[in-house]
């Protein structure tokens, strides 16, 4: 397959209008329900759940190992934890941190909290320390609710946390619906706390509107501290109606999560496309490989959420007979490498990919409402896609000191403009907030959020991403995209991954490319083939000096690569754990392994790379 989408035409989309006519009403609705600047009206999470327990009350909401509820029960579960932390002075605006992994205590507590208004703090769960102190208290909450799962790390920095001793709750790491368990000292045990509260929707619920506040959803900070991306209920109303009506789930469905769900990803794309079609939301507290498809089977899934490494690790397992014995045929995502998408759909009979492309903090999205390959889709929103300059490091500018879009089949930088309907929300800094956004762009007095993303302008505003901005570095005079890059490496039949960052040797400039890889599992890699491999697709330029061969690549609860650490340890063998080193010496046509005595002449300038 075609790493690259054609340019689509006007004829491709008149093309694909007859499998959209049946949805085509809901996708409207949607649409208006996405695009709405109505800010009298209730909207929002708390709406949505309410909207679909009244039309689907006996209907399956929620599935965990043995547990399930229907929209009902978990209507009522939510009510009483609204009831009772409006009981304890919570109010609109307020923040509540929420840390507990996936279950279905995390879910009710975000329902919630979002009928009385206030704000979770989606922080993830495996921080501590420093981090999980900064996460707090950069969002000045007014109550942590956590699971046992995640409260020793809470526990250890408490001291140096700004909230009330009084304002700390505790889940069991159980079914606390059928067992309360006991609260460390200090905690207070929120299963039992809220079993006098009352079950009927709170008032509250009818007085949320667009402009406020829903989650904090936490992305990297460039110092090394998270950021807190303010995410209101007028974007969670932009997937649900945008992207959830038009994946047209239906109260017979049933979508397999297992992403982490203080990621927007699970949050809003996944349960927001529940919502809207009164499905089930089936959940699992980590990825499994190995039981992914088993956990499919076992709970009737007929769709499942992902990104892009989470395909790649199915991929992965052995070709079974069982690989289509399974309901899935849509899915729904973000990052599904153009690689492996026709492979991925081929073998486990997937019809849909909605691929999509959002930011937390973000204004502008993509959804793959026509079912093209290879591309983030279509976006009803104003965006454009700007010529940019990789050394500079800025948008590129005309005489008149506007900026250039980019013509169909070129790369651009994607700017989103900001409006009434597509506000930007920004971060909790204001500072980092200005940062984002772009002035006097087209015309005097515009202003443009940045995206920090490259991608290619294929037609009918339908784009395909390209690069992140920050992951581009030069060598020999050359951009060299570390995308591009790696989804070439993992072309090759004996590679499984690829993580693609650029290094410093001495005495040169820019950034030798190197790459961490890791074989398919009983794989070993014929070095010869691959440098083959590399030097016929690739510029010469961008051909990886340095490799390292890993059994097992770091990567995050959400499947990122964990790049600074491995950018950190570069190709030094005293960094890299006894992991095999490789190294293009100049003027040599293979790989030769990278000993001591030849990284010590590199550090000395004995080669000319």
């Amino acid at each position: 397959m075609s790493q690259h989408q054609d340019v689509i035409s006007p004829l491709d989309v008149i093309r694909r209008l007859p499998s959209l006519a049946r949805k085509m009403p809901r996708m409207i609705n949607g649409l208006m329900l996405a695009n709405s600047t109505d800010n009298t009206t209730p909207a929002g999470l708390a709406w949505a759940f309410e909207q679909a327990t009244q039309e689907n009350p006996h209907g399956k909401a929620i599935m965990y190992q043995d547990q399930s509820y229907t929209y009902a029960e978990f209507n009522q579960w939510a009510n009483r934890i609204s009831h009772f932390f409006l009981q304890q002075g919570l109010r609109k605006g307020d923040v509540a941190v929420v840390l507990i992994e996936n279950r279905p205590e995390l879910l009710a507590t975000v329902l919630g909290l979002a009928k009385l208004g206030v704000v979770a703090a989606m922080v993830n769960t495996s921080q501590s320390g420093k981090v999980l102190t900064h996460s707090v208290n950069l969002v000045e909450p007014k109550a942590i609710i956590a699971g046992a799962e995640c409260v020793q790390n809470l526990i250890d920095v408490q001291a140096n946390l700004n909230i009330d001793d009084n304002a700390m709750y505790w889940f069991a790491d159980n079914d606390t619906q059928r067992d309360a368990g006991d609260a460390p000292l200090g905690w207070r045990n929120l299963a039992i706390e809220i079993q006098g509260s009352p079950s009927y929707n709170p008032p509250t619920a009818k007085q949320i509107y667009r402009p406020d506040g829903l989650f904090y959803i936490y992305t990297s900070g460039t110092t090394g501290l998270p950021k807190a991306a303010i995410f209101n209920n007028g974007r969670w109303m932009k997937a649900y109606g945008g992207l959830g009506f038009s994946l047209d789930l239906n109260r017979q469905d049933v979508l397999y999560a297992t992403l982490p769900f203080y990621h927007a990803t699970a949050m809003v794309v996944c349960w927001g496309s529940v919502i809207a079609g009164r499905s089930g939301l089936a959940i699992r507290r980590k990825f499994s490989a190995s039981e992914f498809w088993n956990d499919c089977r076992r709970y009737n899934a007929t769709a499942f959420g992902y990104v892009g490494e989470l395909c790649r690790y199915l991929l992965e397992k052995p070709v079974s007979a069982d690989d289509r014995n399974n309901r899935v045929t849509k899915i729904v995502g973000n990052g599904l490498r153009p690689s492996i998408w026709g492979t991925f759909k081929e073998r486990f009979g997937i019809e849909v990919v909605a691929e999509l492309y959002a930011s937390s903090e973000g204004n502008v999205g993509f959804t793959n409402i026509f079912n093209f390959d290879n591309t983030v889709g279509f976006s009803p929103l104003p965006y454009a896609l700007v010529q940019y300059d990789k050394e500079k490091e800025e948008p590129v500018r005309n005489k008149k000191g506007y900026f250039i879009k980019v013509k169909p089949g070129q790369v651009g930088l994607l700017i989103g403009e900001i409006t009434d309907k597509t506000p930007f929300d920004g971060y909790t800094d204001p500072e980092k907030s200005a940062k984002c956004v772009f002035e006097n762009v087209f015309k005097k007095g515009d202003r443009y959020f940045n995206t920090g993303d490259l991608m290619r302008e294929i037609g009918f505003r339908h784009a395909q991403f390209v690069d992140r901005t920050g992951d581009t570095f030069r060598w020999k005079g050359e951009n060299v995209s570390t995308t591009e890059v790696e989804n070439i490496m993992t072309e090759h039949p004996a590679l499984a991954e690829a993580v693609v960052y650029g290094v410093e040797i001495a005495d040169t400039n820019g950034r030798a490319g190197m790459a961490a890889i890791t074989p398919h599992e009983g794989h070993s890699v014929d070095f010869a083939n691959l440098l083959s491999h590399l030097k016929r697709e690739l510029p010469h330029y961008s051909v990886p000096v340095f490799l390292r061969v890993k059994q097992a690549m770091e990567t995050t609860g959400t499947f990122k690569y964990q790049k600074n650490n491995l950018k950190t340890e570069s190709f030094d063998p005293s960094k890299v754990d006894s992991e095999p080193l490789y190294v293009l010496l100049p003027g040599t046509n293979e790989y030769t392994p990278l000993t001591d005595e030849i990284f010590a002449n590199i550090n000395a300038g004995k080669y000319r790379f």
